[in-house]
């Protein structure tokens, strides 16, 4: 198995089971904890996200010096002293941040949220321990970045799996048996959130080679990274600005368990990003050191096959969530409410965030050159653009205004930024992306969904929803598979193995 392929299987099966642990326990934390006490954990979410952009840069840039050092001789003590450099940086940037949150939680309680059934103090208290926990969290995706880089991302899968069965496990037991508050939940998250951290430092200091003398902050070495790191922090402010700012305008217009709604379809809607991450981060080492070794060639097939298995892996689970949202919702909540209060806003989450998906090896490839100015442009552009309509659509029609800002602008990256992407890299490759890679297998999934969709029984009951669904997504994966070329030559090529060992 290459090593590519070892990275996706490990990563789909780290995020997927990361998914399925996510689905399972988010009922229970809506019953136990409340809808509003979810809608501040989702607040939290947003605000982790928006604080990342002042990771600088810096994790990506890990992640790509690491994959390309490992395909030079003698970079031993330049991989541990980048490490020791940028881990102070980031420790100190993570203590900062959460004495600010501390420091600030009291202000956000009484003039940002608003609560109808939590108390003023209960808000301020969870805030302030969300503090601490960022700031025990955040050195994590440095460390993260450079097992990844370093192609250890089965170990890394493997720990985050049981860190997170752990985390997730434990919080449902913390609110069902010890204590039904966001405090206690959130208490739980921030000691599990340390442990996580060192756990996974560790392992990525065992990881690098041996080095001659111990490892030491060294400033010259971001001089090697300072530019990538810098295009970088500007792609992510935009970025963080372009798919959090709906969030914090509905914080601050609609009721928090509105909020909340909102918050549960879009944390649904993100599941798949544990299909989209997993792929991007087997692909993104290999892009930067096949662009290290100039193989245009390989880089081109590698880059074609990652898209169409994207695509494949993607769209199915795109177009049943988005065509069965209400259904899904219903049978995974058992609340009428939720389902009928979220199913649109998830709709439309859901085909943005599947935009994105098959968006994001191109922009992969476009950071493993090195190249950040195309998407800072563009992200700088559609935030002059987009800010004002994402503030007018959220203020009169909430979240689903929202919603519907988001599919426009990732359509505005599928059409845009792809194509002036080709124009510099891979240069006549974009008509076989749009056709082969990305065209085929969605009109295939789309035909088999729409049909389905409307030859589909009414909802009687939950198993044969389950059922009618089930066999939605298996007939849309195949769809998938035979329209895209490499996939189905991978399939036949995976299937007749077997018959050909045999005596």
């Amino acid at each position: 198995m290459s090593i590519v392929r070892r990275n996706i299987v490990a990563n789909i099966a780290g995020k997927g089971w990361a998914a399925l642990l996510s689905l399972a326990v988010l009922p229970a934390y809506v019953h136990f904890l409340g809808i509003e006490a979810f809608g501040l954990i989702g607040f939290f979410l947003s605000l982790m996200a928006i604080l990342s952009l002042l990771d600088l840069g810096l994790g990506t840039a890990l992640n790509r010096q690491f994959a390309q050092y490992s395909m030079q001789s003698g970079k031993a003590q330049a991989m541990r002293d980048l490490l020791r450099t940028l881990e102070i940086i980031y420790w100190l940037i993570g203590i900062a941040i959460g004495v600010a949150v501390a420091a600030l939680a009291p202000v956000i309680a009484a003039y940002w949220l608003k609560p109808q059934q939590l108390s003023n103090e209960t808000v301020t208290q969870t805030l302030t321990m969300m503090g601490i926990a960022i700031a025990f969290q955040w050195p994590r995706a440095l460390y993260g970045g450079g097992l990844m880089g370093l192609q250890r991302q089965v170990a890394f899968n493997l720990l985050s799996s049981i860190t997170g069965t752990v985390n997730n496990v434990g919080g449902v037991l913390i609110v069902w048996l010890v204590s039904p508050t966001i405090q206690a939940f959130v208490a739980w998250y921030m000691a599990l959130s340390l442990v996580d951290t060192l756990l996974t430092r560790l392992l990525l200091w065992r990881s690098l080679p041996e080095a001659p003398a111990r490892a030491a902050f060294n400033g010259q070495l971001l001089a090697d990274i300072w530019r990538f790191a810098a295009g970088m922090t500007g792609i992510s402010v935009m970025s963080v600005i372009l798919t959090q700012l709906d969030k914090m305008i509905l914080v601050k217009v609609l009721p928090l368990d509105a909020f909340g709604y909102y918050s549960l379809a879009s944390r649904a809607a993100g599941g798949l990003s544990y299909v989209i991450g997993p792929i991007c981060a087997a692909f993104f080492p290999r892009f930067s050191q096949l662009v290290a070794k100039n193989d245009t060639q390989e880089l081109t097939r590698i880059y074609h096959r990652g898209c169409q298995l994207m695509s494949v892996l993607i769209l199915p689970l795109a177009v049943v969530l988005a065509l069965f949202s209400y259904e899904l919702l219903l049978i995974w909540t058992q609340d009428r409410s939720i389902a009928e209060n979220s199913h649109l806003i998830l709709s439309l989450l859901t085909v943005g965030t599947a935009l994105n998906g098959v968006a994001s090896l191109p922009y992969a490839l476009q950071l493993a050159y090195g190249w950040t100015q195309l998407a800072l442009a563009v992200n700088t552009a559609a935030v002059l653009l987009l800010a004002p309509l994402i503030y007018f659509m959220s203020v009169r029609y909430g979240g689903v205004g929202a919603a519907l800002i988001w599919v426009v602008f990732n359509a505005l990256f599928v059409f845009v930024v792809v194509y002036l992407m080709h124009r510099r890299l891979l240069r006549g490759e974009l008509w076989r992306w749009y056709h082969r890679d990305v065209g085929q297998p969605l009109l295939a999934v789309a035909t088999i969904g729409t049909l389905w969709y409307w030859l589909m029984p009414t909802f009687v009951s939950n198993w044969s929803s389950v059922s009618n669904i089930a066999l939605a997504s298996i007939a849309m994966f195949a769809a998938a598979i035979i329209a895209a070329p490499e996939i189905r030559s991978l399939t036949i090529r995976w299937l007749a193995e077997p018959t050909d060992e045999k005596p």
